[in-house]
This record gives structure tokens, sequence and C-alpha cells, in this order.
């Protein structure tokens, strides 16, 4: 008579890592299908695909495949990787994965619903926002996963410099970040309305 072999540490992992990219998929599907019922595009009306959109309130921004807030969910991705190592230090990698990106998706529909979508026309940047295209929804998601590896190899010093440096580079291209889309998020304000737009 045979006997069940014991799982192995290297199996178990194996199948916890399975478990938390099938969670993570899964997560993404929801995430795509539930856009879709909010009535939100696949991609951008316009007609086409493009991999970069340049022009921060233009109409094709939060449709294409990434833009300048495509930086934002980066640095989402860099917080959630801290938020669960805190908290959650003995957590296989990959339910963190699984968890940040359950968050990140959490808030990308928060994000498109009318409540969120009035709110950020109220900035100076966004008085012409309907909301994210399923396409760059899904990428801006992907973006904070790549944020969350970013994290995982980088020191802290070297994350914190990332942010701040990334912070920093966007507030001066565009006069916009995630400091800032918080900020005018929460409790817009006219002063930075108007040096948004260089009034």
């Amino acid at each position: 008579m045979k006997t069940a072999r014991p799982a192995t540490g290297d199996e178990n992992a194996a199948a916890i890592g399975a478990a938390a990219l099938v969670a993570v998929a899964a997560i993404l599907a929801v995430q795509a299908v539930t856009l879709k019922l909010y009535g939100q595009p696949l991609t951008c009306t316009c007609g086409h695909i493009s991999l970069w959109y340049a022009n921060p309130s233009g109409p094709e921004t939060s449709q294409q495949i990434s833009d300048w807030y495509t930086f934002s969910h980066v640095i989402h991705g860099i917080g959630f990787y801290a938020l669960l190592w805190w908290f959650f230090p003995r957590m296989p990698l990959g339910w963190r994965l699984a968890l940040a990106v359950g968050l990140e998706g959490g808030w990308e529909l928060f994000e498109n619903t009318p409540f969120i979508i009035d709110r950020y026309r109220q900035s100076a940047l966004a008085q012409g926002y309907v909301g994210d295209s399923v396409l760059n929804s899904l990428c801006d998601t992907l973006a904070a996963i790549g944020g969350f590896f970013l994290a995982r190899l980088l020191p802290v010093r070297g994350s914190v410099a990332f942010v701040v440096a990334t912070e920093l580079f966007c507030g001066y291209m565009i006069r916009d970040n995630l400091t800032l889309n918080i900020i005018q998020l929460l409790r817009p304000s006219a002063a930075i309305s108007r040096w948004q737009t260089g009034k």
C-alpha cells in the first residue's frame, strides 16, 4: 500500500505561488468586467491604441496604455508593498501581491464611479475627465504590480528616492503628481488649480 509523500517546502511554496497568481488573474478579470458594466469603453474611443499619451489634460489621458499618471500607479505599488510588508511580514510574497492587486483593483473601480469622476473634474487638469478605458485601468494595475516588485528589489532608501524623484519630475513636467492629485481629490484648492493652468 502506497502512502502519500509529504509535501516539501518547495512544493508548498509553488502551490501558494500558483494559487496567488490565479487570484491575481481573477482580480484583473473582475476589474475588467466591472468597468465594462460601468459603461467604460474597452479602449480609447479615438479609434487607435497608443503605448504613451503625453498630454496630461488631453482627451486620451486615462484612455491609452500609459500616460503621465501611470507613474502614480507605480508609486501605489511601492506603497502597497511597504504597507503589506509592515503588517504581514510572514505572509508569502504571492499572497501579498494578490492583496496589493486587490487594493489597486478596488481603487480602480472606485475611481471610475460618478462620485470620483465628478471630484476629479473639479481639478483644473481634469475638467474633461470621463474615467478610464478598461485597457488603461488594467495597465494602471499592471504598473502597480511593477511598483510592487520594484520595491522588493530596491533597498528602502532606493524606493524612497524613486518616489520623491518621480513626484518632483512629474510636478515639474506637468504640474501634477500623486501628492497633488490626492490633495485636489480630498480638498480641491483654487490656488493649486491656478498654478497648474499657469494663471
